[in-house]
């Protein structure tokens, strides 16, 4: 009895410890079926949750012509202009035939007669034309000249505004190119970290590898990953960027790769310099507040008009004829103004050296940057190379360093070293191209090419 029972509790035993695996095997099965589920989600949602792709792609000339005539900025620029105008316009009118009419209605508590004769009537209405025309007005001719400086300035200041919107678009467009290779040598970094899990995963099966070596190139291919998210942000933000300064309704992409070559000795530098429109508006600024200054002594000079007023009166009265007319001239001389126009006299030297100044610094600094462009094409040239170089190298470790850790002479540890380095060589290149097309396009705009 004690051996049939023994036996039955022997039984029992390994009946539940078979339960227990079976259990422990269900367990584990749905624990990999509820992980390939949630990364199979996490894959689709990270697909899906990709930024808007752009639906429309422009060249670079385009995206220039569309910045400068679409953007609000040349809009208040061209506002600029016309208010301009209307201030020539106004001081034009100020120097020309001024005309103004008066009319007066009077009404007396009571007629004024004499012997029986009407002399004041109780109402009456007078009626005046004022014709004036100043002969002699140095002071508002002065005005009118200086409103025709101001067209000028704003004119000017409006092809500066359009430069500004250039470079601005000029800039996002270089950094649509250049975040999109990021984006690019990031893929090719992450296509390679991809085939180093699928390798590890190879051995691991094998049974030559491990789990460390497994985790590891998985822990790579997850940074690359990253790295690539952040990068398609970077380059949608860089294309809402374009698409703000285009005037369009959603993020614009780069359609082409713009060529900035430009002869390092490029013709006479200082007459190419003095072409373009911020020293040209800064010159005509500092003309213009010249000549503001040079006329303040015409505000000392007299003022001499011509005035012809004719007048009706009606009903007519006994003493005041029904229609007159009287002609005037009228000479206004300025004599005490308790040191306005002294003090204004400053006030215009002020602005006249403030234009000054602004001017020379522009210009001194527009040297130096055509110097600058230079020295950076020069050395972005020279570093690219070295930088292509050390990409090739790099690539070149990457695969020996797989074809060694295949045969089992390096270890994963040096295979992910030269991944992370071929990575990083990647993306210097790519600044570097990006260092290269900006230093070309800084000679243009401070040699006044662009745009």
């Amino acid at each position: 009895m004690r051996g049939c029972g023994g036996a039955g509790v022997r039984g029992a035993v390994r009946r539940a410890g078979g339960r227990r695996a079976v259990r422990g095997a269900i367990r584990h099965a749905v624990r990999r079926a509820s992980l390939f589920c949630i990364v199979t989600f996490l894959c689709a949602t990270a697909v899906s949750a990709q930024p808007p792709t752009p639906t429309e792609r422009v060249t670079f000339d385009e995206a220039i012509a569309r910045a400068t005539s679409r953007n609000p900025s040349a809009a208040i620029a061209a506002a600029g202009i016309l208010r301009a105008e209307a201030l020539l316009a106004q001081a034009r009118s100020s120097a020309g035939l001024q005309i103004n009419g008066n009319v007066t209605s009077t009404t007396l508590n009571r007629s004024v007669a004499f012997e029986g004769t009407t002399v004041t009537p109780r109402s009456s209405v007078t009626g005046t034309l004022d014709l004036r025309y100043p002969l002699y007005a140095p002071a508002v001719w002065a005005r009118r000249v200086e409103a025709q400086d101001s067209v000028e300035v704003a004119g000017l200041s409006a092809s500066e505004t359009r430069r500004q919107t250039a470079l601005a678009t000029a800039d996002a467009y270089l950094a649509v190119i250049a975040r999109r290779r990021v984006i690019d040598s990031s893929v090719r970094a992450r296509d390679a970290a991809q085939a180093h899990v699928d390798l590890a995963s190879e051995l691991e099966q094998r049974g030559s590898g491990s789990r460390l070596n497994r985790v590891r190139a998985q822990q790579e291919l997850s940074v690359d990953d990253g790295l690539i998210e952040s990068a398609r942000l970077l380059l949608y933000r860089a294309q809402e960027a374009l698409g703000v300064l285009l005037a369009a309704d959603g993020p614009v992409d780069a359609a082409d790769d713009p060529n900035f070559d430009t002869p390092l000795a490029a013709g006479d530098v200082p007459q190419m310099i003095s072409n373009r429109a911020d020293l040209r508006l800064f010159a005509a600024e500092e003309r213009s507040a010249d000549r503001v200054l040079a006329d303040n002594r015409k505000s000392y000079l007299p003022v001499f008009e011509g005035i012809f007023q004719p007048q009706s009166t009606y009903p007519a009265q006994f003493f005041v004829p029904s229609n007159t007319w009287r002609v005037l001239l009228q000479l206004d001389i300025p004599i005490f103004d308790s040191g306005y126009k002294s003090a204004e006299a400053r006030s215009r030297q002020s602005a006249v050296d403030v234009a000054r100044a602004t001017r020379v610094g522009a210009t001194t600094s527009a040297t130096s940057e055509v110097r600058m462009a230079r020295e950076a094409i020069a050395s972005a040239d020279r570093e690219l190379v070295t930088r292509r170089a050390a990409a090739a190298q790099a690539q070149e470790v990457v695969d020996i360093v797989n074809i060694s850790f295949r045969a089992g002479a390096s270890t994963n540890i040096e295979v992910i070293d030269a991944e992370r380095r071929a990575r990083d060589a990647d993306l210097e290149v790519v600044l570097t191209e990006d260092a290269l097309r900006r230093a070309r396009l800084d000679l243009r705009t401070a040699l006044g090419l662009f745009p």
